[in-house]
């Protein structure tokens, strides 16, 4: 029998609005078919992949789960936590630090992909008897592969509710995007001093964000303007002159063209311009995850060091003070709007 999925932590005994903090998802497990799992539900969503299904199943299913599951699962085992997978284990507490800003409601975590299961959540959340519900998708830039997903989940469970009125259903809210909300800029800015204060300026900052297929934002999706506009907004509280910083896109997948210039072939260009420090920061990733801990801190950083240079991961806000204060005003200004 499925268990209820535990909330964030200590909270009234009978709030009326809650907060659901939304993150990708991930293996339940560093192994292939755990992996295999979660890969064929994420691969699956349109949202993520827009071909035809009749060329999609046979690629996804006969050649791409046989062939990534394994070698993926290595990466993940690389970086595995003792309580899990880092983006599952830096997202609960995360909920958990943001429920003790907001102790006057309820905070979930979950999850758009494998478990905890958005819809379940949700459907957790109307059995208290809520009146409202913000959905908070940890995607500081909104994207139709990623917020918009999430959306797709919130209305298939609201559309559920109204075809069943047998009991009231709360209000939801899904926040869109954040991506120059001044206390999560100063957040990511500060997080960005800290490591300074510690290992001294680099020669160079990369903002890496997750990379789109460019045939996506070519159709009007507004992600990379999104990501532009919380580079330059970090760069600006910082005081980063232009020259100082530059904007690049990580994680490709397939082999159409994506967003660039990439991570990846930035770090091989300040190389051969002699560069030898730089830090590069993911403030598109809410959490620390296998994009970050894997591909930019160790793989990234093991290439650019065989170039004779030092890259400097600087951690994501996860669970920090200054991103559950962020978060929660956000959420708030949200939870107002629909009051």
């Amino acid at each position: 029998m499925t268990q209820p999925t535990p909330l964030a932590g200590p909270a009234p005994a009978k709030p009326s609005c809650a907060i659901v903090l939304v993150n990708l998802g991930t293996p339940q497990a560093p192994t292939a078919p755990a992996v295999r799992r979660y890969l064929r539900e994420f691969l699956s969503d349109r949202r993520v992949v827009d071909l035809p299904r009749l060329l999609w199943w046979p690629l996804l299913n006969l050649v791409i789960l046989p062939l990534r599951c394994t070698r993926v699962a290595r990466k993940y085992a690389d970086v595995w936590m003792p309580d899990g997978s880092p983006l599952a284990v830096f997202t609960r507490r995360l909920a958990r630090a943001v429920q003790a800003q907001c102790p006057e409601l309820r905070v979930a975590d979950a999850m758009r992909y494998g478990e905890p299961a958005l819809a379940r959540v949700l459907h957790e959340l109307r059995a208290q008897h809520l009146d409202r519900i913000v959905v908070l998708p940890l995607y500081p830039q909104y994207s139709t592969t990623t917020t918009a997903s999430v959306q797709d989940v919130v209305a298939q469970v609201t559309a559920q509710w109204a075809a069943d009125s047998a009991e009231p259903a709360p209000q939801v809210r899904t926040i869109e995007q954040y991506a120059q909300d001044a206390d999560w800029v100063e957040a990511v800015a500060a997080s960005i001093r800290a490591h300074r204060a510690q290992h001294g300026n680099p020669a160079h900052m990369l903002f890496s964000f997750h990379g789109l297929p460019q045939r996506l934002a070519d159709a009007g999706d507004p992600y990379p303007q999104q990501c532009q506009a919380s580079a330059r907004a970090v760069a600006a509280r910082l005081g980063l002159a232009d020259e100082a910083w530059s904007l690049t896109y990580q994680s490709r997948f397939g082999r159409e063209k994506w967003l660039e210039p990439s991570t990846a072939g930035t770090l091989d260009d300040l190389a051969r311009r002699g560069v030898r420090r730089v830090d590069v920061v993911a403030p598109g990733f809410a959490v620390d995850c296998l994009e970050t801990l894997e591909e930019v801190a160790k793989e990234l950083a093991g290439d650019f060091r065989v170039r004779g240079g030092d890259l400097r991961y600087i951690a994501c806000l996860n669970d920090s003070a200054d991103h559950a204060r962020a978060l929660a005003a956000i959420a708030r200004r949200e939870l107002q709007a629909i009051a």
